[in-house]
């Protein structure tokens, strides 16, 4: 079972993923966590601790990404495209709300969001040594991602083409070999 803590974190994000900022209030996060408010704010003083607590949860869940894709059996770059289609998860989920809290004006959320993916890019111009080559590949990954949420989005959409992904990797490795200096 999930400590007090991270059942109040859950709350907030699930709240502004679903209905944005705005009904994201401290009673709200408290009745759909199960706790009293008084017991989120032990945890969470205010709604800008809560902010806090979500960037540093997607601080720590980009970094543990970061992690996988430097440590990826066949690159950072297939393992970058690969795992942009994965709507749903914690990390994603935690994109989503930084990006809700960010359009509300929260810079906390903007400054988290412009780290983790600017460490994506990092990670990937490290690995390729060509910044070109990662950008475009960032930026194949970032399409992915947004199709993927659209296709969430708009579930039981016939219309919505899926991807293969295999050929699509098979694009990263052209122009992961076609960079300057491979």
């Amino acid at each position: 079972m999930a400590s007090a803590r991270d059942r109040v974190l859950d709350s907030f994000v699930a709240i502004v993923c679903a209905e944005g900022e705005r009904p994201a209030t401290l009673d709200a996060v408290a009745a759909r966590a199960g706790v009293s408010k008084g017991g989120l704010l032990y945890h969470f003083g205010s709604k800008a601790a809560l902010v806090e607590g979500l960037c540093d949860r997607l601080a720590d869940l980009s970094a543990a990404d970061v992690e996988r894709m430097r440590d990826a059996e066949d690159g950072p770059a297939r393992y970058f495209v690969r795992n942009c289609q994965f709507v749903g998860s914690e990390l994603d989920l935690a994109l989503l709300a930084a990006s809700r809290l960010q359009q509300a004006g929260y810079d906390e959320a903007g400054r988290t969001l412009d780290e983790t993916e600017n460490a994506w890019l990092a990670t990937l111009v490290d690995a390729l040594g060509d910044v070109p080559t990662a950008q475009a590949i960032k930026l194949m990954g970032d399409g992915l991602y947004h199709a993927a949420s659209l296709g969430a989005a708009s579930a039981g959409r016939p219309d919505r083409a899926s991807v293969d992904m295999e050929p699509l990797l098979v694009v990263v490795d052209r122009l992961v070999s076609a960079r300057p200096g491979a």
